[in-house]
């Protein structure tokens, strides 16, 4: 009896991560760094290549596609390699460390936006500093100008900075609407949720995973979140539209990555190696996801 029970599990677990690939879009140097962001670098950042291999290959990605990407984020300045022994160890570099630590503080500890920012460019328009903030969620209001959510003040000593206070109102809505595209940002989200709807519905049920397959789970949830969240201005929440998508996205990634965890996590410390040793199963990072995302899931 128990073991026609486990073969069911076992099947149940199978066909959610099947549908689950087939509905999320994954690249394979992407995905890496969805692997990286979720359990690496938490954990001391450092790999065996052949657990990336192995990852990669339960959510249909090739070792010959692996290695592709590997190497190209080696070339990029993300990825530093060295052996140790037959294996090869991959981590992140330092500058790779920092735009990770930035996204991790958007999935894993979000906070609300409560204001503004007008950044002056001043007289030179050939830096990086203007791209830069708009791939944060800036927009230009003239050559000189930009207007973005005050997720932090820029710390590069050329821009010059105002920290921006304004009442809602139909005037600030229609500023938002004329400068970011919510629809876009509402349609992420939108499509996260249907995908995962399946997901919560087998979980609210009972269904039972093998360890691997709920790391397998928790990192199509990172991945197809990351792809959503990231790309979201992150505006003030009194310019957005009732009952907007993105806070029941949150609360839906909050609420499985919390389910999925305790068993992802016990596979990892299991089979992940660092070099000598295994990946711990936690370690304070993950611990304090853990707390962040509870308040998000609890609403708190």
């Amino acid at each position: 009896m128990s073991d026609a029970r486990g073969s069911s599990a076992e099947g149940d677990g199978k066909t959610l991560v099947s549908r689950l690939v087939e509905a999320v879009p994954l690249r394979s140097g992407s995905f890496i760094v969805t692997l990286y962001g979720d359990v690496v670098e938490p954990r001391g950042g450092r790999l065996w290549m052949g657990n990336i291999i192995e990852t990669c290959r339960t959510v249909g990605i090739s070792e010959t596609l692996v290695r592709t990407a590997v190497s190209r984020l080696v070339a990029a300045g993300q990825l530093s390699g060295e052996r140790q022994g037959r294996r090869s160890f991959y981590q992140l570099t330092d500058a790779a460390r920092r735009e990770f630590l930035s996204a991790s503080r958007i999935l894993f500890d979000p906070q609300p936006e409560a204001g503004w920012l007008f950044v002056w460019l001043g007289a030179d328009q050939t830096g990086e500093a203007g791209p830069a903030l708009e791939r944060q969620g800036f927009v230009r209001l003239g050559p000189h100008w930009l207007l973005g959510p005050a997720h932090h003040l820029p710390a590069d000593p050329s821009l010059v900075a105002f920290d921006a206070r304004t009442a809602a109102g139909p005037m600030l809505r229609r500023l938002v609407a004329a400068h970011w595209d919510l629809a876009a940002f509402g349609a992420a989200y939108d499509a996260f949720l249907a995908a995962f709807a399946g997901l919560a519905a087998a979980l609210a049920d009972g269904v039972r995973l093998a360890d691997a397959q709920a790391l397998q789970l928790r990192l199509l949830l990172v991945h197809a979140y990351r792809a959503a969240a990231l790309r979201d201005a992150r505006l003030p929440a009194d310019t957005l539209p009732p009952d907007w998508s993105g806070h029941r996205a949150g609360r839906l990634f909050a609420d499985l990555y919390l389910r999925l965890s305790p068993a992802a996590d016990r596979y990892v410390g299991q089979h992940f190696l660092a070099g000598d040793g295994l990946l711990p199963a936690e370690s304070p990072d993950i611990l304090g996801r853990t707390a962040s995302l509870a308040r998000v899931r609890d609403g708190a």
